[in-house]
């Protein structure tokens, strides 16, 4: 059995969101955001809500001392806007600063560093009512909000990531309707949106960077490879066009300050005159959120030739999302080769598993174990390869409220009994432990 062993100073953690753990929805002053209004309406397929989820607001030391036990060192977390700044702009909530106070206290105390997200998509509901991520106004409030947690965090926060998943944000909740906000406008709109997340994120990098040029700037997206499901010519241009939506437009804007060539007639509307040069600020460190990679086919009549899975993979996740770690490996060495080798980590990586505890709860959760296992062992190969990746967070701490899904669908590595609070660590966690501990991973399976 082989091991994969990492650099010095490697970062091993997890990642979390505020509106998936937190819960206590109305404590402290708290805005509303367009997930509560999304629940409100009905959209959560289980029914379930996030008023309590994981209960995170109350037991934060608890899950700090989970990850201290671990031997994590790096612990990204998002701060959720609507608790800083209720009405989205203007007035700010001092309680909700407070409770982030606490938290990266705590963390530092435990010997973990905190890297927090701005936007882990939890819009304040005011901001969405005057257009949301549609009007590029947005990115003055954001600009703004950066600010002040800059101000108050920054003596004792040094990682700051502005978005998650902007690409997720854009499909998702503004072309389409399954997640908040629902708009449901189609893919012009998801350009549109993509392009003023752009334009927010640098605007807010800027605006941290002239308050502390020490400070780690960037942020996080969901980038995987695209392949084409045949070698046919049609495929494979289908899968060139994908790939500039689905990684090109966040990466060219940040790395080159560019808008993808084939997507420049139809962003052509909404890409003023100086964008490109105000969407190019290159990240200190780029977040990767992997999951598998994309198969896409050619569809008549439509611009987005995608297609949906692989019916060449034999493993499938709890979400039917296919287990491909190649892919990882795969897009960590495209970033390397496409814009310079820029330093990176894995921001989430994780996945949902119909995991059944034992009576006292425990989890064996052998195929997560496997999962994380195989993924890592990607992340070690792509070093070998040459690329700079700095870190290994796993998705999640803690299972959580799952977006669109409610309390249905689990990724932690800590599970979490909704009745009680109660967090019983899995197998998983074991793994995530001792790798943090050896800095280094078996090769082989089991756990």
């Amino acid at each position: 059995m082989s091991i994969t062993r990492f650099p010095k100073g490697f970062l091993w953690g997890a990642s979390t969101s505020a509106y998936q753990i937190e819960g206590a929805l109305h404590v402290d002053g708290r805005g509303k955001s367009v997930w509560d209004t999304f629940a409100e309406a009905g959209r959560i397929c289980d029914n379930t809500t996030a008023e309590i989820a994981c209960d995170h607001w109350h037991r934060w030391p608890e899950d700090i001392a989970l990850m201290r036990a671990a031997g994590f060192n790096a612990y990204r977390f998002s701060i959720a806007w609507p608790r800083i700044l209720p009405d989205g702009a203007g007035r700010i909530e001092p309680r909700g600063l407070d409770f982030y106070d606490r938290l990266v206290d705590g963390l530092l105390e435990a010997g973990i560093r905190p890297m927090a997200c701005l936007f882990h998509w939890d819009l304040p509901q005011p901001l969405e009512d005057a257009g949301g991520w549609m009007e590029r106004t947005i990115a003055e409030p954001f600009a703004e909000y950066a600010r002040i947690c800059g101000a108050r965090l920054g003596d004792r926060v040094r990682d700051w990531v502005m978005l998650n998943e902007p690409n997720v944000v854009a499909c998702l909740g503004y072309a389409c309707d399954a997640h908040a906000p629902g708009r449901n406008l189609g893919f012009e709109a998801m350009l549109r949106a993509m392009h003023h997340m752009n334009l927010a994120q640098a605007d807010a990098m800027r605006a941290l960077r002239a308050q502390d040029s020490g400070y780690t700037l960037g942020t996080v997206s969901n980038i995987s490879p695209v392949r084409p499901e045949t070698n046919s010519l049609a495929d494979i241009a289908a899968a060139a066009r994908w790939d500039a939506v689905w990684n090109g437009v966040l990466l060219e804007g940040l790395y080159n300050g560019k808008i993808p060539e084939p997507l420049r007639d139809i962003m052509a509307p909404f890409v003023l005159s100086g964008d490109e040069e105000r969407i190019h600020v290159p990240p200190d460190l780029l977040g990767i959120n992997y999951y598998s990679a994309t198969t896409t086919k050619h569809q008549e009549g439509g611009w987005v030739d995608t297609g949906g899975g692989d019916g060449k993979c034999q493993r499938f996740t709890g979400m039917g999302w296919p287990v491909q770690p190649d892919g990882l490996r795969e897009i960590l060495n495209q970033l390397r080769l496409r814009y310079g080798n820029p330093p990176v980590y894995i921001a989430e990586n994780g996945a949902a598993y119909d995991d059944l505890p034992d009576p006292s709860g425990r989890v064996d959760d052998t195929d997560r174990v496997a999962f994380l296992r195989e993924h890592v062992v990607e992340v070690g190969k792509a070093i070998n390869d040459g690329c700079d990746v700095r870190g290994y967070l796993a998705w999640s701490l803690l299972d959580n409220f799952e977006w669109g899904f409610g309390l249905s669908k689990r990724f932690g590595i800590v599970r979490v009994d909704y009745e009680t609070g109660r967090r019983t660590p899995k197998a998983s966690y074991d793994f995530m432990a001792q790798a943090a501990r050896a800095n280094a991973v078996e090769d082989g399976a089991g756990g």
